[in-house]
């Protein structure tokens, strides 16, 4: 039963990594088709990531009236609702109609499965876990590849949304297996703060510094790497253009893979260190003034293997800096401020490549790698002198 649940959760991580990739590497056509200047995939992305704040925001009050596998049923089918809703759109304006249940369904799982997780499983499960996002978010890009090259981009949406469908079925099916958990987790949760009440203790808005930070930086690779290809690199079809939009979802689940491994003899802080540091070897390739598109592509897929450990090793450490009383509404802010990064920051990328050339790419990522270490590691030596009744 433990193993089948176990299971069950990783699959759900894959469905919610599944839609996060279609709309940065399907952008190249899909604004041609709509007759759209490039910048206008972040508006898209940043409504998305909007309607996740808001179910982030919530999700402290969810956990503490729903059990986990009610909110993940809903949130699931809410995803495949937009998943078919941006496929039969054929204008722009068309697709702000299907954010709504795209953004609030992801932003409910992520929340409500991730404080589960974090506060019932090691550091190495946290990381697998995420791993399996990973899986989601490479499978995607490819299936947009070859809706692409056999149909149109339309297909790609309505494909993942017929695998989403397969999951949300499985997760129906699961229900029972919840049934063990379920008196405890309830039990728990009852006591849970408040987000005002949270927001006092020593270190969670330093935290909600760097999550905005880390998103920011993982945001715009989601959306724009494929059009830094198609801006920067010569020679390459919408094929290939659009596949590599899974480069960093690569690097994102081999991180996680490794870390899994490797993260409960290292632990959470060590295990983050490392990451950013690989973060910025990838940076610099991305960065090496040359024509071919090879270094460039092993350049962003180190840049998500050392992204990897980085969100699920905040999260897992969320119960032990700040105690499970405050775990959830945490776990909720923190993912609320990093869908925040995610709402603006590739936006933000967007207009400022339009004016000075999608080539700035590896230097915007840069500031938010250096923003990211940098409050984290301001937020180790809060906690190390916090009084400790909090």
């Amino acid at each position: 039963m433990f193993a089948l649940l176990l299971a069950v959760i990783y699959l759900i991580f894959i469905s919610l990594g599944l839609p996060d990739s279609l709309l940065g590497s399907g952008w190249p056509t899909m604004q041609v088709v709509f007759g759209v200047p490039s910048s206008y995939a972040g508006y898209v992305s940043m409504s998305i990531s909007f309607m996740t704040i808001i179910s982030a925001l919530l999700s402290p009050r969810m956990i503490r009236r729903f059990h986990t596998k009610w909110i993940v049923i809903v949130s699931v089918f809410m995803t495949v609702m937009g998943l078919i809703g941006f496929s039969i759109s054929t204008s722009y304006w068309m697709l702000f109609i299907f954010v709504i249940p795209y953004g609030l369904g992801a932003g409910a799982i992520d929340a409500a499965v991730n404080h589960y997780v974090a506060n019932n499983y090691s550091g190495s499960v946290m990381n697998f876990l995420h791993c399996f996002y990973g899986v989601g978010a490479v499978i995607s890009p490819n299936i947009m590849a070859l809706a692409l090259s056999r149909a149109r981009w339309n297909e790609g949406y309505r494909w993942t949304a017929y695998i989403q469908m397969a999951i949300l079925l499985v997760c129906i099916i699961s229900l029972p297996l919840w049934k063990r958990n379920e008196n405890e987790e309830e039990g728990e949760e009852e006591a849970g703060a408040g987000i005002r009440e949270t927001l006092k203790v020593p270190g969670v808005i330093l935290t909600l510094i760097a999550f905005f930070a880390y998103c920011s930086g993982e945001a715009t690779c989601f959306l724009w790497t494929s059009s830094y290809f198609a801006g920067v690199k010569e020679g390459l079809t919408d094929g290939m253009i659009a596949s590599f939009g899974s480069l960093i979802f690569g690097g994102l689940m081999l991180g996680r893979l490794i870390s899994g491994v490797v993260s409960n003899r290292l632990g959470d802080r060590l295990l983050i260190r490392i990451g950013i540091a690989v973060e910025f070897v990838g940076i610099l390739m991305v960065m090496l003034p040359i024509k071919n598109w090879l270094p460039a592509a092993i350049g962003f897929v180190i840049i998500g293997t050392g992204m990897g450990p980085v969100y699920p090793a905040i999260q897992h450490m969320a119960p032990e800096n700040f105690g499970k009383r405050f775990s959830a509404a945490a776990i909720g802010l923190q993912m609320a401020s990093a869908y925040f990064g995610s709402t603006f920051m590739p936006m933000v990328f967007g207009h400022l490549q339009q004016h000075i050339g999608i080539g700035i790419m590896p230097f915007y990522l840069l500031i938010f790698a250096v923003l990211n270490i940098g409050m984290l590691e301001r937020t180790y030596v809060v906690l190390k002198n916090r009084p400790k009744s909090v």
